[in-house]
């Protein structure tokens, strides 16, 4: 059993071929799909995606950092709605994205306090989105770190330091399709990790692994994930999906 720790399966990029995507993954032997939110604009869609398979697909809530603009304590009051009504497996994604936008950047160091804030209280994990921001995320992160505080690293491509750090903060990290590339660095070093601290995505549709790259991404894609990290790890392919599953379960708690 392989675990898609994060996977935009809603997306639209899979409007005409959804079915299909998903049978693949399955067949892949894929059966576990953690749902990231980005704003209210996805909630219906997420919510459908559940309805349909509600034994595979496991929803998160928050309000992502590149959709923090001028109305985003509307989008933050839907989302502390939804945290209230019904269950979720984690406050995600949330974090900071200093790559497109630097405009925002103190909505959205108070967006990410704030949800970070939630999942303690929720006792939920929290899923992190960081890009070009690691100082900023750690910050927040030494701040609010307590005994609550727990969950994944989204799409690591941090150096070994930072690997380090972002464990001391109870965080797993995220191992996608940047492993397989040829400049994607991490896997210089994710031998130094140790395999109980890393969990599973593909961020499908986006960061498809190698020899994909540069197409679109889909969960069943995750298989060169595993492959990556069978020779870095010198583990079987069976032993690397047993171990990232189990490390997702101590996530999510399902």
């Amino acid at each position: 059993m392989i675990t898609d720790t994060h996977t935009h399966l809603y997306s639209e990029q899979f409007d005409e071929d959804r079915q299909a995507m998903m049978q693949r993954a399955l067949d892949a032997g894929v059966s576990r799909f953690f749902i990231p939110a980005i704003d209210s604009s996805y909630t219906e869609r997420m919510l459908d995606l559940e309805n349909k398979y509600p034994n595979d697909v496991f929803l998160m809530m928050g309000l992502h950092p590149t959709s923090v603009k001028e109305n985003y304590k509307e989008e933050l009051a839907l989302v502390k709605e939804w945290i209230d009504k019904r269950n979720f497996y984690a406050i995600g994604e949330i974090g900071i994205d200093l790559f497109w936008d630097k405009t925002f950047l103190p909505q959205q160091q108070e967006a990410f306090r704030t949800q970070i804030q939630w999942a303690k209280e929720k006792k939920l994990p929290i899923v992190i989105h960081c890009r070009d921001a690691f100082d900023e995320i750690f910050e927040i992160l030494e701040s609010e770190k307590s005994d609550d505080l727990r969950g994944i690293f989204h799409c690591f491509t941090g150096t070994l330091a930072q690997a380090k750090k972002a464990i001391s903060y109870n965080m797993k990290l995220g191992i996608g399709g940047v492993a397989t590339f040829k400049n994607g660095k991490i896997d210089k070093f994710l031998n130094e990790i140790d395999i109980k601290q890393i969990v599973l995505e593909t961020d499908s549709p986006y960061l498809a692994p190698t020899p994909y790259r540069g197409k679109r991404n889909e969960s069943s894609y995750i298989t060169q994930v595993v492959d990556k990290l069978v020779a870095i790890y010198e583990l079987t392919f069976e032993e690397i999906a047993e171990i990232t599953t189990q490390n997702s379960k101590d996530i999510f708690g399902i």
